[in-house]
């Protein structure tokens, strides 16, 4: 029962006798024909049998006898699926009911089954909308409290819940002589309340409720002829109709929140109001809502704010000329989560790339929005006698306030008081620039798997002058080439008459075609060169590159042909993996104990969409009966498929291109090295048996191309520490000497084992610092923490952490 039975006003015992009167006799009847019918319940529509032609003949009276009895069975019954086309049929329009018939509809609903097909709200929602005004007036407090209830409830199909909730709604509106429809902009989200409230009267102005009412009735993406034809009369005859459509488009935009499903179908036609116009204003607009439809909560990623419109946004945005286009979809690629809005991201970006002649990577690279910032990275606003500042430091964005040219310690409360608009603007600006960092570092580093070259003016103004993509390309190694065959590396130099490349020993660099560098195109002595001049030099590279792991088919991979099994069979922590999974852009369905939800299969596109890997893993059941959430997954294959127009057709290992391999293998081995259990130092403390073997085994396994690196990266590392004498580096660990004992850190796992007996030594790092050092790279939490674990087991006698010390303890005395 809702709480709007209780507002329901009663019905005498004289109304409830002349409503139930003949509905056994009516039951018996209509059940005899359902039963002659043989589809009661199951198969097709039961009126659409020759045997209905009976019932369609009975005088109304007895239809809607029958029509009440079968409400009390769509109330009652336990599978009424077929009821609601039975009980529609039988309450046609010549039909008499009255409100008493509404009433006791209504009782019987709030205290009978709910089902997910609305069956036991079908006959009260048909006859309330027909009974005339003043018989609806005490009935309007019980009918909003439903439809209030009705919005919110999702065990009712979106189908028969809108149909009610439209139907109890018009009814609504007879009673109360509201112009603008209550079941448009209703209350079921915090979006629909403030634009009745922000447009008021310009919402039932002559023909716009009319206009809106039919924006809502769209009920796929793509609109027919016809809908759209009507949408161009509406538009014509409202009063202010173009301007309607823009002022609440442009509410949603600004605000930036999910709105509920009825909502999410008003805006869709919406947008489709909007796509008549083709004016640059309209392409903004257009462009501010279908990136406000497609982005998601942050807690929520695979759920955009509204995707039913963002699905028809970014198909005739795509259809629009200009750069406002091409930066939202670029920006999207990047960003969006959910699979349906992805593929259509995708779909928009070719057809805009072919109609521009340009690869699909180009248009991304093309529609980077620089912000309004300067060629230095920063945006300088004045506020009042301070200068607000956005600018990017390192790979963020930031917001700093200053005064006669000093920077102050956060903003000024003067500031925060008098030019609040101005700082919500700035704030909102880092928080832009911000997103596209995170696109930007993302795409970038997807460039390493494309062959792709550039001209030297193009690469200098997109990499190296883009105030936003500067912070990345002006610390990577490219490579220049004349003829296209022998190519040099070199870093980026900013000289008087422009940007340069220059080698190792500072010399400048013959211009030509330029690349992105790769260590798998390099040999093994320009390697390690490179990855020496780093250190030397002091430079952080925004991801790896020179320290990048290399990943090469293997005899096993080409004997399975199709599939490689390298990283399979391991045990990762799954609410990790998957959180990884995505911030690495690959896309995958949630596990869970549901039908479909055992097994995933996470894809991600490389090669500049032209290829697509695919990481199967599994959920793990959980031995506790009593516990549904997921807890740890096992890995499986991973497979590649190439693109065959919108389709994708599995592909041989053999046939992947070198660098495509080595990108996806390069992060499945990240998924499985930083998520693994066997990278989690207390799983020895837990007594847990499932997988002791496979943990034990992984510890202390041969180094993956991520561990080798590693251990490469501690090559050259160590020698500038305090801590070089008491180290030193074997193929799959790093050997402490402590001032108690002697420790070995696997370089894999992190895990360490105390000699000689191989004691497992539990730490745990409550931050991953190294002091000062200077690491070449940040995307390699395990190297930060085998360190601190290194500079803390070498002066073992200074160890306060009494977890750690009551694991030595007995081991030093044993000793």
């Amino acid at each position: 029962m809702g709480d709007w039975e209780a507002l329901l006003p009663g019905l005498t015992e004289a109304d409830r006798r002349q409503v139930e009167v003949g509905l056994a006799e009516a039951d018996a009847r209509i059940r005899a024909v359902l039963r002659i019918a043989g589809t009661y319940f199951w198969g097709s529509p039961v009126t659409s049998v020759p045997e209905w032609a009976t019932v369609e003949s009975w005088p109304a009276e007895e239809r809607r006898r029958a029509a009440l009895a079968m409400h009390l069975e769509s109330s009652n019954a336990s599978i009424p699926t077929a009821l609601n086309d039975v009980v529609r049929n039988l309450a046609a329009e010549d039909v008499p009911f009255t409100r008493a018939d509404l009433v006791w509809c209504l009782q019987v609903a709030a205290r009978g089954e709910c089902f997910d097909n609305g069956a036991h709200l079908e006959l009260p929602a048909l006859i309330a909308p027909r009974l005339p005004a003043g018989e609806l007036a005490d009935l309007v407090p019980a009918l909003s409290a439903l439809v209030s209830e009705l919005v919110d409830d999702y065990f009712i199909a979106a189908g028969p819940r809108r149909r009610a909730v439209t139907l109890f709604g018009r009814a609504i509106d007879r009673a109360t002589g509201s112009r603008l429809p209550s079941w448009l902009l209703h209350d079921g989200d915090t979006f629909g309340p403030a634009v009745r409230a922000e447009l008021g009267d310009v919402l039932v102005a002559p023909g716009v409720p009319e206009l809106l009412e039919h924006c809502a009735t769209l009920d796929k993406p793509a609109a027919s002829r016809q809908w759209l034809r009507r949408l161009d009369d509406l538009l014509a005859a409202a009063d202010g109709g173009p301007q309607v459509t823009r002022q609440i488009l442009d509410a949603f935009a600004t605000r930036g929140r999910s709105v509920h499903d009825d909502s999410d179908r008003l805006l869709r036609g919406l947008v489709w109001a909007l796509s008549r116009d083709g004016d640059e204003e309209a392409t903004d607009l257009l462009a501010r809502a279908t990136a406000t439809a497609a982005t998601a909560p942050r807690q929520a990623s695979g759920y955009p704010h509204a995707p039913r419109t963002a699905i028809v946004a970014v198909r005739l945005l795509a259809d629009r000329d200009g750069d406002a286009p091409v930066r939202t979809l670029a920006r999207l690629a990047g960003t969006v989560r959910n699979k349906a809005v992805q593929s259509r991201v995708q779909s928009a970006l070719t057809g805009l790339a072919a109609r521009h002649g340009w690869s699909l990577s180009e248009v991304m690279e093309l529609a980077v929005d620089d912000h309004g910032l300067g060629p230095d990275g920063r945006l300088r606003t004045p506020v009042g006698p301070y200068e607000a500042t956005v600018e990017i430091a390192g790979d963020r964005a930031r917001l700093v306030v200053a005064r006669d040219g000093v920077p102050l310690n956060g903003v000024p409360a003067q500031v925060k008081q008098a030019h609040g608009d101005e700082l919500v603007w700035l704030r909102d600006a880092v928080k832009r620039v911000g997103a596209t960092l995170v696109s930007e570092r993302q795409r970038v580093e997807g460039l390493l798997s494309e062959e792709r070259t550039w001209s030297y003016p193009d690469w200098s103004s997109r990499f190296l002058d883009h105030p936003v993509t500067a912070t990345f390309g002006r610390r990577l190694l490219w490579e220049t080439g004349g003829d296209g065959q022998r190519w040099t590396a070199g870093l980026p130099r900013c000289e008087p008459d422009g940007w340069t490349l220059v080698d190792r020993a500072g010399q400048t660099l013959p211009p030509g075609r330029i690349r992105l560098w790769h260590p798998a195109r390099a040999d093994t002595a320009d390697v390690l060169a490179w990855r020496e001049h780093l250190l030397a030099a002091g430079l952080t590279q925004p991801f790896k590159q020179v320290f990048r792991e290399v990943y090469l088919r293997t005899p096993a991979e080409e004997k399975t042909h199709t599939y490689s099994n390298r990283f399979a069979a391991h045990i990762l922590r799954y609410r990790q993996a998957n959180a990884l999974l995505r911030a690495r852009g690959w896309q995958a369905g949630y596990l869970g104990t549901w039908d479909g939800g055992y097994e995933s299969e996470a894809t991600k596109v490389f090669g500049g969409g032209a290829w697509r890997a695919s990481f199967d893993h599994a959920l793990v059941d959980n031995p506790d009966p009593d516990r549904y959430d997921v807890e740890y997954c096992s890995t499986d294959q991973v497979r590649f498929a190439c693109r065959d127009g919108s389709a994708w057709q599995p592909a041989p290992i053999v046939d992947v291109p070198p660098m495509v391999f080595t990108e996806a293998m390069r992060d499945v081995d990240l998924f499985v090295g930083v998520t693994s259990i066997a990278t989690d130092p207390q799983w020895a403390d837990r007594g847990e048996d499932r997988f002791s073997a496979y943990w034990r085994r992984a510890v202390v396994a041969e180094l993956t191309p991520s561990a080798q690196v590693r251990r490469d990266a501690l090559a050259r590392l160590l020698p500038r520490m305090a801590i070089a004498d008491r180290v030193e580096l074997s193929d799959r660990h790093l050997r402490v000497r402590g001032n108690l004992r002697a420790y070995r850190i696997h370089l894999g796992s992190g895990n360490v084992m105390v000699e000689p007996d191989d004691s497992y030594l539990c730490i745990v790092a409550a931050r991953e610092r190294t002091g000062r050092l200077h690491l070449p790279f940040d995307d390699d939490p395990m190297l930060s923490t085998i360190l601190s674990k290194a500079i803390m087991l070498a002066a073992d006698d200074k160890i306060t952490d009494t977890t750690v010390l009551a694991q030595l303890r007995p081991l030093v005395r044993e000793s």
